[in-house]
């Protein structure tokens, strides 16, 4: 059998910003998934009585625990603000270098303001303190 080619690789192209921001959207959505599955077990756990929420909540409410929520929380930006910029692009919007570049740099700011929010107001309001 004759040998076939590799399709392409990340090795073979020149780095660029949007393969930057695609793999961060798989990874994004990876850290989601994992957020998820910590959220059902929080509901399990609500679900299950008073003494097992407590032993969750003392659980979530760890250092290293907000550490994570905080990392889901900006999953979560920006996954969204650049799952926009996916469907922009599948309407057929974006794709000139100009505007792909001016929409990549939107997504990051974008995400890192929202991000920015959340966190004043989660840390303001006092959720998860122990």
């Amino acid at each position: 059998m004759a040998e076939r080619p590799l399709s392409p690789h990340v090795t073979v192209y020149k780095w660029a910003y949007t393969m930057t921001l695609s793999i961060l959207h798989r990874i994004s959505g990876i850290a989601l998934f994992g957020a998820l599955i910590v959220m059902i077990v929080w509901l399990m756990a609500v679900a299950r009585g008073p003494l097992s929420y407590a032993e969750a909540m003392s659980t979530l409410a760890s250092a290293p625990f907000k550490c994570l929520i905080a990392i889901a929380l900006l999953a979560l930006c920006y996954h969204f603000f650049n799952g926009l910029r996916h469907l922009a692009w599948d309407i057929g919007l974006g794709f000139e270098r100009a505007q792909a570049r001016r929409s990549a740099v939107i997504v990051v700011i974008v995400t890192l303001l929202a991000f920015a929010i959340c966190i004043y107001y989660l840390a303001r309001s006092g959720v998860g303190a122990a």
